[in-house]
């Protein structure tokens, strides 16, 4: 809770002030969330909670920040290999109790993503990209 949801919303109002103060005024922020907020897996109820949160904090920074021309958004990362990640090459639990590996993506491919929500004009803005690995079960997890 203290990182993912606390933490963010901390660096989201040292953000607002600054990009407020400064001159040209403005700025983007990209929030990290996660599928699981929409496809969680077993035994996840703290994280997928605050990945929940992070989605509503997405949105409502987006509305408060209009006014400032303050951008923000999210991305949505699914399975990018990483030290974390190697686990589910083996197998994570499915929800339907079954243990299966899953298909993992190149991280560039999620930092590319990320690149491109930075590189918007302010004028746009990517409000939610979800970026994951083809063949991960997501849609029908489980």
């Amino acid at each position: 809770m203290d990182t993912n949801l606390t933490g963010a919303f901390l660096c989201t109002q040292q953000a607002f002030r600054q990009m407020k103060a400064q001159a040209p005024r403005g700025g983007r922020i990209v929030n990290n969330g996660s599928i699981s907020a929409h496809a969680p897996r077993p035994n996840s109820v703290a994280y997928t909670a605050t990945k929940h949160a992070m989605t509503g904090l997405t949105k409502a920074a987006a509305l408060d920040g209009r006014a400032h021309d303050i951008a923000v958004g999210q991305i949505d990362i699914g399975n990018a290999v990483t030290a974390i990640s190697a686990g589910m090459a083996t197998g994570m639990p499915q929800a339907d109790g079954s243990v299966r590996p899953e298909a993992r993506m190149d991280v560039q491919h999620a930092a590319r993503a990320v690149l491109h929500m930075a590189n918007l004009p302010l004028e746009a803005n990517v409000m939610f990209m979800t970026v994951m690995a083809t063949q991960m079960p997501f849609v029908g997890r489980g």
